[in-house]
């Protein structure tokens, strides 16, 4: 910024930039018409915080591409996975009735199920055993899992630079920027090199920071319409 345009930017500024953002972003993430598959999956990845390892829940379209919840908890416990499943369940409207999760071998996914069945809201779980497959659901359903597993690599890829976050408010920062890109801006091999979800008004714009520009304008307008 210095050199292009003589405006010297502190990395503070950089990061108030970022957490302003995402704050605008969160709500249009969160509550997008998102147009999903029948393959869905969960996992749990680690993050660190003020020098303490905290967990990262992704659920998933495994087909589409589309993260539908990213969840950050100081435990990996039943409440946690409740509100994983939560997020998700939230995008269905309606909710199928041969609905399904692959998810790993953690009681607290099955604990979460009996949770929402006790509310009338019933799904399947195939739960991956291990690293081997000894048992016919693991046989089955472990390429599923193994695509949960690469998005969370990939989160990884992208966070390993921060060398962990000073405060919760930062960690979020990083996570709700990277659920955007991936969802609306990052082009995926499985997807023909496409993005996971289209949105017209970006189609025609020449680079990543109008592209970005024009996702916090729509943010925009989505907390007005929702303040209206």
């Amino acid at each position: 910024m210095q050199d292009v345009h003589n405006v010297k930017v502190s990395y503070q500024t950089v990061l108030n930039y970022a957490e302003a953002a995402s704050k605008l972003v969160k709500p249009f993430v969160d509550n997008y018409h998102y147009k999903l598959s029948d393959s869905f999956c969960g996992d749990e990845t680690y993050l660190k915080i003020k020098g303490k390892w905290q967990y990262l829940f992704f659920f998933f379209d495994a087909e589409k591409k589309i993260i539908l919840s990213y969840r950050i908890s100081p435990e990996k416990d039943t409440l946690a996975a409740i509100k994983a499943f939560d997020d998700t369940l939230k995008k269905m409207d309606p909710i199928p009735k041969n609905l399904s999760f692959v998810v790993d071998a953690n009681p607290i996914y099955r604990l979460a199920q009996y949770f929402f069945a006790e509310k009338g809201i019933y799904f399947a779980l195939n739960q991956v055993v291990g690293l081997t497959n000894n048992d016919e659901v693991s046989r089955e359903f472990r390429p599923l899992k193994q695509i949960v597993e690469r998005l969370n690599r990939t989160f990884k890829r992208e966070y390993k630079t921060t060398a962990g976050f000073s405060s919760s408010a930062s960690s979020e920062t990083f996570t709700v920027l990277f659920v955007t890109y991936f969802n609306f801006l990052r082009p995926h091999s499985a997807l023909e090199k496409k993005v996971p979800v289209t949105i017209p008004e970006l189609d025609c714009l020449p680079n990543m920071p109008a592209k970005w520009l024009k996702i916090i304008e729509l943010s925009q307008a989505h907390l007005k319409k929702q303040s209206a």
